[in-house]
């Protein structure tokens, strides 16, 4: 088969456009013919500095495509089944899978980071994984849902318990994950308020429902939202940004307020005063992906239209590294799909 391949870690020119090796479906696992493949900023990490990735390395955690083999117990399928995965891989058997906690599983993986991904025509994946892709619902569609729905359902949904009423600020909203987040929210009955760094990015923010826009190139976001907010400030901030919006993610939270956080886009440190967090009673949460659920209720949302992926542009598998190079300019609103 064709893959993006790389043997070691590095800048972009360590992505190659090679052959590979034809995957073969084990037990309980089914061998897929990928259609389209999401790019998340996970991918830059993954090919830049992250510890634990098995070399010669094939990436890509959003994959949708159809169902070219099954392993002995993968059944449940048939050959040419549309289908989209869940990147999320678990054990299924320690304390927190059978709690139907599997996104906090002691052998928790995933995929395209700690094993081979859809950066290629062929990826094996385990059969309980794989979730019908809804009819009127496009491949390219499909794979903008995984990482994304998933991680951001999980944050306002289950972690941060976002309700109707409530008032949100959605950290970086041009992303794939923040134009996610307006969505949600506005499904959830919140008021949401999107940052990005550019007006044309707000303008489309808006267009997926947000309520009001602040360019953080050109203001200071913690003082917009206090003047929107009446001085009150946020219930939640979605925040995935990391350093660079952290400690104003921090001031901009109304009493009792919760920020939710899944990733840090601009490095792994910050510095923030701890006393707020017991004179105004604030939360920090954390959040990882989500469950196989709360997977199968994003699919059913969108195949439904109550939730829409947005996708900003479809590149050829061989054009990965020029993928990857427009997700690190942030120049891009929504999602980046690569087709083999």
């Amino acid at each position: 088969m064709k893959a993006v391949v790389f043997h070691q870690q590095g800048g972009l020119e360590v992505l190659k456009y090679e052959d590979a090796p034809d995957p073969k479906a084990g037990p309980g696992e089914v061998l897929i013919r990928v259609k389209a493949c999401g790019l998340n900023r996970l991918d830059i990490w993954v090919r830049e500095r992250l510890p634990g990735v098995p070399l010669p390395h094939i990436q890509g955690t959003d994959v949708a495509g159809e169902i070219a083999e099954m392993g002995p117990g993968g059944e449940g399928f048939h050959i040419g089944q549309r289908v989209v995965v869940d990147p999320a891989l678990s054990c299924g058997r320690c304390e927190y899978c059978l709690a139907g906690e599997d996104n906090l599983c002691l052998r928790f993986k995933i995929l395209g980071y700690q094993v081979n991904g859809g950066y290629a025509e062929l990826v094996k994946v385990p059969a309980v994984n794989c979730v019908p892709i809804p009819d009127r619902l496009p491949f390219e569609e499909a794979a903008a849902v995984p990482v994304n729905f998933l991680t951001s359902w999980h944050m306002l949904i289950t972690r941060a318990r976002l309700r109707a009423g409530e008032s949100l600020l959605v950290q970086a909203a041009g992303s794939g994950i923040g134009s996610v987040a307006i969505q949600i929210a506005k499904l959830a009955g919140a008021r949401v308020i999107a940052t990005a760094g550019s007006d044309e990015k707000l303008k489309k923010a808006k267009e997926l429902g947000a309520d009001h826009g602040i360019n953080y190139q050109k203001t200071d976001f913690p003082q917009e939202v206090l003047k929107l907010t009446n001085s009150r400030g946020v219930d939640v901030v979605f925040e995935h940004v990391g350093p660079a919006t952290f400690e104003g993610s921090l001031k901009s939270l109304a009493r009792g307020g919760r920020l939710v956080i899944c990733g840090a886009t601009t490095g792994p440190k910050a510095d923030f005063e701890i006393r707020p967090f017991y004179t105004k009673q604030l939360s920090i949460i954390g959040s990882m992906v989500g469950t196989k659920r709360e997977f199968l209720e994003v699919i059913r949302l969108v195949g439904e239209g109550a939730l829409k992926p947005i996708i900003d542009n479809v590149y050829p598998l061989k054009d990965a590294a020029a993928a990857q190079k427009q997700m690190m300019d942030r120049d891009f609103f929504g999602k980046l799909i690569l087709k083999p």
